[in-house]
């Protein structure tokens, strides 16, 4: 068996970024570094996909990011519904939530079954130039300095190496890639033992369909009638003596049945997993030469697709800062970045699913607790901030732009005219570049950043209608957050030149 050396000073790079892991998060980031020109590696251990979709909601802020870059329709199976006047969704498995008001680009959520995105996702990075290496396992990474080495194994025992200037951990809850940087994952441990599955129902009508709270616990019925339905069950009595432990499908239907208290005949398990309550998060999302982002980074009870949703936005938030990394052109501290603005956010998510796993316990204390939640949760004000919060809507990163109210945003999409036709801010992004747009009016902007005009693009712009555009220009990062807006601010703001040089760094 052929065992790995430590990697020497004079050994060539294999290549630039290594991604662990190809998932979905795995294979978005990989196309967003190969929209910058970077083209990584991933090193998956699946020697094929599994085709299993443990989630399988995209919100609204996933959905607005995915337009930003032509991928809205593709991770689509079927076209979303549009034009409804409410969406309702859950908090707790309160379905007293409506969505419809989080964004007005498009469809707020969007059903992409996780394998399907990835698939999507996979194929986009591989026409781009991503290499994609299936069968090859993680069993450590060293970060060497100015390089890490990654060691692999094959499905036949085969050991072997690759080397590279960075890697990324999108490997999953057990990274190796976390736990081999050192990186702490901290937080609450498990409350809850949780199955789940795919199962026939023999008796699909009497079945105890969708979500059901009962003294004994939670039962989760995703109906097919006609093949395989997803189980699951939440019992609140403890975590499972052995997380690791096979789920057999006596123990799946035993579960279900006591909780539902009667009878549920089902058939052919295939795809049966446990998991838990445990919250928990890497201390640091970057160690070096070493990052983390997705389920490596924060895992949590699967409330919402908030995980899969977080991850994906881990990846767009990375993505250019890494490839700018790459390339040479990134300003000191633009990499820091990502863990300042993405912990916070994967905080916040374990927090609201801590809160939503306390209001679904099925003791009788918590009844009444329930009902007057769910009363608050009609309100209008109550409303919007729960949405905000599970849509990501609510985002904004502290940019360093004191005064200016739109710095940190989220940039709306909006119709606009150029020298060369129609168009819209979504599909300006398209490239992943930097985007600096402006009227006529303030052409004078437009001249300031010439000298980076080899990392940003810069188009004039006529809104389609004069509430289209907030502010006469605006210096808009890939990912779609603004840097900078032409809006009146106070004295001592940062103007438009110091702010591209903080991150876009020095001009060429």
């Amino acid at each position: 068996m052929k065992q790995p050396s430590a990697a020497s000073a004079d050994e060539p790079v294999t290549c630039e970024v290594v991604i662990v892991g190809g998932g979905p998060v795995g294979m978005l980031l990989a196309h967003e570094l190969a929209l910058q020109g970077v083209r990584p590696l991933v090193v998956e251990k699946l020697p094929v996909p599994s085709g299993v979709s443990k989630a399988g909601t995209l919100h609204a802020r996933t959905v607005e990011s995915l337009h930003r870059r032509g991928l809205r329709e593709a991770v689509q199976p079927r076209p979303a519904r549009g034009g409804r006047t409410s969406v309702p969704f859950h908090f707790a498995g309160m379905f007293d939530l409506d969505l419809a008001h989080v964004s007005a680009e498009g469809p707020v959520i969007v059903g992409s079954p996780q394998a399907y995105a990835e698939h999507v996702f996979a194929e986009r990075a591989g026409g781009l130039g991503a290499r994609i290496l299936r069968g090859q396992e993680c069993t450590g990474v060293h970060d060497e300095g100015d390089r890490v080495r990654v060691d692999l194994q094959g499905a036949d025992g085969t050991r072997n190496h690759v080397t590279a200037r960075w890697v990324v951990g999108c490997d999953g809850v057990r990274s190796v890639v976390r736990r081999s940087a050192g990186i702490p994952f901290t937080g609450t441990p498990a409350t809850v033992s949780a199955l789940m599955g795919e199962v026939r129902l023999l008796d699909p009508w009497t079945a105890p369909a969708g979500w059901q709270r009962t003294p004994r616990g939670w039962t989760l019925v995703w109906l097919n009638p006609g093949g395989h339905s997803r189980v699951c069950t939440y019992d609140f009595r403890g975590p499972a003596p052995d997380r690791r432990a096979p789920v057999t499908f006596e123990e799946l239907q035993g579960e279900m049945e006591r909780i539902a208290g009667r009878p549920v005949p089902m058939a052919e398990p295939r795809d049966l997993t446990r998991f838990s309550d445990a919250a928990l998060q890497a201390e640091r999302y970057r160690s070096g030469r070493v990052l983390l982002a997705g389920d490596a980074a924060h895992a949590h009870f699967p409330m919402g697709g908030q995980g899969l949703n977080t991850g994906l936005q881990d990846a767009l938030n990375l993505g250019w800062k890494l490839a700018a990394e790459v390339k040479g052109w990134a300003p000191a501290g633009l990499l820091d970045t990502y863990h300042a603005e993405r912990h916070p956010v994967a905080a916040r998510v374990l927090y609201n699913v801590r809160a939503q796993v306390a209001l679904m316990h099925p003791g009788v204390l918590t009844d009444s607790l329930r009902e007057l939640f769910r009363e608050t949760m009609r309100l209008p004000q109550v409303n919007g901030f729960l949405t905000g919060m599970l849509s990501g809507t609510d985002i904004r990163y502290d940019v360093h732009v004191p005064g200016d109210p739109l710095a940190g945003t989220f940039a709306p999409d909006a119709r606009l005219k150029t020298a060369q036709g129609p168009t819209s801010l979504a599909a300006l992004l398209r490239d992943g570049s930097p985007l600096l747009i402006h009227t006529a009016q303030a052409a004078d902007q437009a001249a300031l950043v010439t000298p980076w005009s080899d990392r940003l693009s810069v188009v004039e712009v006529v809104p389609e209608s004069a509430s289209a555009m907030p502010a006469p220009a605006l210096l808009i990062r890939p990912d779609g957050y603004v840097l900078w807006s032409a809006q009146g601010r106070g004295a001592g703001a940062p103007g438009l030149v110091e702010v591209a040089t903080a991150w876009l760094g020095a001009p060429a």
